[in-house]
């Protein structure tokens, strides 16, 4: 058996471009362009990337994206100050402040800031207890995207044992949460860093999701024959870009699998802009929650 592989770049040019068509109707109904405000704190090379990426993939939808840089020796108090000017600002409709922040902010304390409507990122408390009820204002976007492509490319969650290694709040926390959510009625495993024989659990998953940032953590005899395998991790090893899943071997027992590069991470940023023009489609009125 080799794997079907799932094209996340594909299924993520798919879904900016109903971002797009949903931002032009927006702005043909209202006169509104969905603006997403991102706070960049410092000079990390990944996290400028990142926020470029983002920048670019705004203005290809049409959608307004402003930058602000902040120096590293930035105090709480400043970016907090600017996360309430964000606030206040009618014209902007998502805010991202970028992590990781510098040392001496506390990211929670900043993060918890952020006006709910606006958190495109789904980080604050009120969205994560809203997506936990199964009513949510915005998903995390890489959980999001997940879910995205397990529905597009026709893979069914209901009733399948679904095993998710890692429990940050960004990724394994929600993605264990959306899996058991009635309409997606997968049975979850969610393992850790405390886990006894985390292989064991593997080989019994039907939906493996691997988040753990460890390169090539999941080895190929862990994977269950027949089974989809979603690789969320990205690591340098040397000049390459590697998953948390040993590919080729998990690729030859998998049903499907998500290569990396090319597979969950075009999604994050694909979901962002549908986060942001859901939470322009609530602030102008058109759908308030």
């Amino acid at each position: 058996m080799t794997a079907t592989v799932i094209d996340g770049k594909q299924i993520a040019e798919q879904t900016r471009a109903e971002a797009a068509a949903g931002a032009l109707a927006l702005r043909t109904r209202t006169g509104v362009t969905p603006h997403l405000a991102a706070v960049l704190v410092g000079a990390d090379p990944a996290s400028a990337v990142y926020v470029r990426n983002k920048q670019i993939a705004c203005e290809k939808a049409g959608f307004k994206s402003t930058l602000h840089r902040l120096p590293a020796n930035t105090g709480q108090a400043e970016l907090l100050t600017l996360v309430q000017a964000l606030n206040a600002d009618s014209g902007v409709h998502g805010i991202l402040v970028q992590l990781p922040l510098p040392k001496g902010i506390d990211t929670t304390l900043v993060l918890d800031a952020i006006l709910p409507a606006k958190d495109v990122d789904g980080f604050h408390p009120e969205n994560v207890g809203l997506m936990q009820q199964g009513r949510p204002r915005f998903l995390p976007c890489t959980p999001a995207g997940v879910m995205r492509m397990l529905k597009v490319s026709g893979i069914e969650t209901a009733g399948k044992h679904a095993v998710v290694i890692g429990r940050s709040d960004i990724v394994g926390k929600p993605m264990a949460a959306l899996l058991v959510q009635k309409g997606a009625d997968a049975t979850v495993t969610l393992c850790h860093s405390r886990t006894r024989d985390i292989a064991a659990f593997c080989r019994e998953a039907d939906i493996l999701v691997a988040a753990l940032g460890l390169p090539q953590f999941v080895k190929g005899d862990w994977v269950k024959r027949g089974a989809v395998v979603i690789d969320v991790g990205i690591n340098r090893v040397g000049d390459k870009l590697v998953g948390d899943v040993d590919y080729l071997p998990a690729a030859q027992v998998a049903a499907a699998i998500t290569p990396v590069p090319g597979g969950v991470g075009p999604m994050t940023i694909a979901m962002l802009l549908a986060n942001t023009l859901q939470a322009a489609i609530n602030l102008s009125g058109s759908d308030r929650r």
